[in-house]
């Protein structure tokens, strides 16, 4: 289903496939300390590990991994995951650069983009997501964006000695057609 690797231009950003040029702006969003608590990411990487998983995304035609760039500087990246064909489901994970990039419109182009692309060139009916309920700017952004809260993991994340809750959303292909219709 996402074997064809395409290019998504917007307004503010463009979504490439990522590849080996993006590793630089990945190694920085992964070691981000904002960007590792929202996302709940423990684990460190090396740069040979970033510079191989970039390198073998495009071989993968039940994922969609693209770089988020404003201005042809990496800004982040948006990824299309953990493929359920029988379903037309897939999973939404985004994940921008750090505090210099936030609230700059950026992740909400993207994901636009993203959306149009998935409801508008495959089969799929569904795209859920899980965001830690501390994040209000992107449960905002989901919302925003069309996503439908439908439930909560309890104590999903233990960060700093605390518990956090992960809200999963979801939106389906009927809703974005609607939310498309009414921007026309």
């Amino acid at each position: 289903m996402f074997a064809e690797k395409p290019t998504l231009k917007g307004e503010r950003v463009t979504l490439r496939p990522v590849g080996p040029e993006h590793v630089d702006g990945l190694a920085e969003l992964v070691s981000d300390p904002d960007v590792r608590r929202l996302t709940g990411s423990h684990a460190g990487f090396e740069a040979d590990q970033l510079r191989l998983w970039y390198a073998t995304r495009g071989d993968q035609p039940d994922r969609l991994d693209l770089a988020i760039m404003a201005d042809d500087e990496y800004v982040g990246e948006i990824v299309l995951n953990e493929l359920d064909p029988p379903n037309l489901a897939c999973n939404l994970r985004i994940g921008l650069i750090g505090q210099r990039v936030f609230g700059k419109g950026y992740g909400s182009e993207a994901i636009e983009l993203l959306l149009d692309h998935a409801f508008g060139t495959t089969p799929l009916h569904r795209i859920r997501l899980g965001v830690y309920a501390f994040n209000d700017r992107a449960r905002h952004v989901y919302e925003k964006l069309g996503f439908v809260e439908e439930g909560v993991e309890r104590d999903a994340l233990l960060w700093d000695g605390e518990w956090h809750d992960a809200v999963l959303m979801a939106i389906l292909r009927p809703e974005w057609r609607a939310r498309s219709r009414s921007l026309a």
